[in-house]
């Protein structure tokens, strides 16, 4: 019977493939962008055929947090949910649904979130009412990292269900409250109880801000150009953006060693979904807002010293509700008969790395008619009413389309596809497209 591990979930925001260096991401002017995540990578395991739930932050997050398929919920039809639609009661992770924090909050552990949410807003919906003893972070998808202000220009920072106002680089902060979390699980009494963490960064999610950019965010703020920040940005300011996140990673694990945690912690790290404008997706093609390769596979890094050997590999597919489950089941949680999880543990696989045990993985997206589906080495996707039909252990780039040599094959995952769909509740006449940058700026194919 394995010790109940502390677990922490760490969530990049549109982080691409191969931004980091464990995947093959390239070094920064000034060094390494990642060092302490891929060192997350060489003492544990990497996956290479990892997805996210959704090409888009809030529906991914939905499947994050109920371990199902987010079209169960009516929230996740929106893509993303929009700082426009707060105080909108339908709109958010309804207080009544289980999640991954409230089950393991009953099942004895302590729980916390420290950073993005992005599942609706108070008074309706927050992370107290699902699940989260504590929350520090902001309640919508993208927010300056300065000014603490939202797509609407309205300051979106919290501690709790109470607004937060206090200076500081967002990234920063959300490591400072992490790291001071860790401190207070290992304190006295606190040391016997497991604790689960949600560590959820807003980084690199635009604005394209680093450390030394607040005068940039004053002129942000100041011309009303909300977050957007369309006319900025540069790869340099992008990497350091991920490296100011992975310097945070790396003072989190130093506490968990200095408190003697680190060998009993899960620590998992991914992204909610694909890269945007200045992310390294190779050899995968499109980005956020895109069924294709670049916009839903993500990294995905598992790290536990007593359960995973180091230097692990793995082809087997996942999403983000499987990683959802793996912690339920390690955590002794118990999943409400009322709500079946759709996300299948992955327990076998961190310990064996040998073990593969693939499941077929569904998509679906209002934005261009876009559905997809993975099955073994193959994919089946269709955007503005084409379908394609891809090998992807021969062809990751999604270029040579072999439904019209195959079309028995393309036929019977159209069929899957289906039934699968016919399963899930309907996408609502009213649900909308979100798009957080214009259609130039979208990735093409």
């Amino acid at each position: 019977m394995l010790k109940r591990p502390n677990i922490i979930f760490i969530v990049a925001d549109d982080l691409g493939y191969a931004d980091l260096g464990c995947y093959g991401g390239r070094n920064a002017s000034f060094g390494a962008v990642s060092p302490h995540i891929d060192a997350l990578a060489d003492g544990g395991l990497k996956l290479t055929q990892g997805y996210s739930n959704s090409p888009v932050c809030s529906p991914t997050r939905f499947a994050l947090m109920t371990a199902r398929y987010q079209y169960r919920l009516r929230g996740a039809a929106e893509e993303p949910i929009r700082t426009a639609t707060r105080g909108n009661p339908d709109l958010g992770l309804p207080p009544s649904h289980p999640t991954l924090p409230s089950l393991l909050r009953d099942a004895g552990y302590r729980t916390a979130l420290m950073g993005k949410w992005h599942l609706g807003y108070p008074p309706h919906f927050s992370p107290l009412q699902s699940g989260y003893e504590e929350f520090f972070g902001p309640m919508s998808g993208g927010v300056d990292y300065f000014s603490h202000c939202g797509a609407n220009g309205q300051h979106d920072l919290w501690f709790g269900e109470a607004e937060h106002s206090q200076p500081g680089y967002l990234t920063d902060l959300i490591s400072d409250y992490a790291v001071d979390y860790i401190d207070r699980m290992a304190a006295g009494a606190q040391q016997e109880t497991p604790f689960f963490l949600s560590l959820h960064y807003t980084a690199p999610h635009w604005p394209w801000e680093t450390r030394d950019d607040e005068t940039l965010s004053r002129e942000l703020v100041e011309n009303k150009q909300a977050i957007y920040h369309l006319h900025g940005g540069n790869i340099e300011s992008y990497q350091r953006m991920i490296h100011h996140m992975d310097e945070g990673i790396g003072r989190l694990v130093a506490r968990l060693q200095a408190h003697g945690l680190a060998e009993d912690t899960l620590i998992v790290f991914t992204s909610d979904n694909g890269g945007e404008r200045f992310s390294d997706n190779w050899p995968l093609v499109g980005g956020k807002m895109d069924l294709t390769e670049g916009g839903i596979r993500v990294p995905w890094v598992a790290h536990w010293p007593r359960v995973i050997a180091p230097a692990g590999e793995s082809r087997q597919t996942c999403m983000t509700m499987d990683w959802s489950a793996t912690m339920l089941e390690i955590g002794g949680a118990q999943p409400a008969a009322d709500y079946p999880l759709d996300g299948k543990s992955l327990l076998p696989l961190l310990q064996d790395v040998a073990w593969q045990d693939d499941q077929p993985l569904f998509w679906r997206m209002n934005h261009r008619g876009q559905r997809a589906m993975r099955d073994g080495d193959w994919k089946y996707l269709r955007v503005d009413g084409v379908d394609y039909l891809f090998n992807l252990r021969a062809d990751e780039r999604e270029r040579a389309n072999m439904a019209a040599v195959l079309p028995e094959r393309l036929q019977a995952m159209v069929a899957a596809w289906e039934a699968w769909n016919a399963s899930m509740p309907p996408i609502p006449g009213d649900a909308t497209v979100s798009l957080c940058y214009t259609n130039a700026d979208m990735p093409q194919r």
